[in-house]
């Protein structure tokens, strides 16, 4: 087996190591965000898409990291050069969605308000939009969207306070039907500033393993590279140096004597 330089083979090693685990960390963030953000059993399009997104880009980075370290563990130049083609294009494609990521970043809080006043008034919304946000309001202990208002006067059981509620003063009491002044106990806090400040935190989370990742790969591209050049380097085939043969110089000047 060809000789190289160890320090470099594993570093290569524990970079895969990180890989591994970033990977086995975006796949129990998509379990956890799977099982936070089922609301009432409503499946959206939107989420389940980017569920999906999450188990495969994590199930990819586990098997690119068992490849590199695979490679850099036995040597293979098959492996490694498969690794380093996965690293260069990993690199393009996490820059590639890290940048516009980071970019949209400070215009979010606008999208997410605009995108949200569509959804008033919440009593004229249609099913599936109710039964989601009943399921908000359930999790997140919170009453409409920006204000209790916006449901008008239906408003759903999902916003009323049970006696532990009231207990923790996180409760207000508001009149529904103002002819009987009749009264209902709702949630006092809103649910888009709640709501608002996990999607950043998911978004933000999302930034920086899209970062991590490019780095890691960029890691593993240079450090690869390093090790393949050893290996070409090392399997050339030795030179063998043959001493020069020369010819046998003129014979000593040797006296003849005439025997006659």
């Amino acid at each position: 087996m060809t000789q190289v330089n160890s320090c470099v083979k594993l570093s290569l090693i524990v970079s895969n190591i990180f890989f591994a685990i970033v990977g086995c960390a975006i796949i129990a963030f998509a379990l956890v965000l799977q099982l936070a953000t089922r609301f009432n059993d409503v499946s959206l399009e939107a989420r389940d898409t980017g569920l999906v997104l999450l188990y495969v880009v994590g199930t990819i980075t586990l098997l690119i990291a068992a490849l590199g370290a695979y490679g850099a563990l036995r040597q293979s130049r098959a492996a490694l050069i498969a690794f380093l083609v996965c690293m260069v294009v990993g690199t393009l494609m996490t820059m590639r969605v890290g940048i516009p990521l980071a970019a949209v970043r400070p215009e979010m809080q606008g999208m997410m308000t605009a995108n949200a006043l569509k959804l008033l008034p919440l009593n004229e919304a249609d099913p599936k939009t109710k039964q989601i946000v009943d399921g908000v309001q359930e999790m997140f202990q919170c009453c409409g969207v920006f204000r209790v208002d916006d449901w008008r006067l239906d408003i759903p059981d999902s916003c009323l306070c049970d006696e532990a509620a009231r207990a923790d003063g996180i409760c207000r009491d508001v009149n529904y039907r103002l002819m009987l002044q009749m009264k209902k106990s709702v949630f006092r806090q809103p649910c888009f500033p709640l709501v608002a400040t996990y999607i950043f935190l998911v978004f933000d989370v999302a930034i920086g393993v899209v970062f991590a990742l490019a780095l890691l790969a960029l890691l593993g591209l240079t450090l690869s590279s390093v090790l393949l050049h050893q290996l070409r380097k090392g399997g050339r085939p030795a030179v063998m140096l043959v001493p020069a043969i020369f010819q046998p110089g003129l014979p000593k000047y040797q006296e003849l004597k005439n025997p006659y």
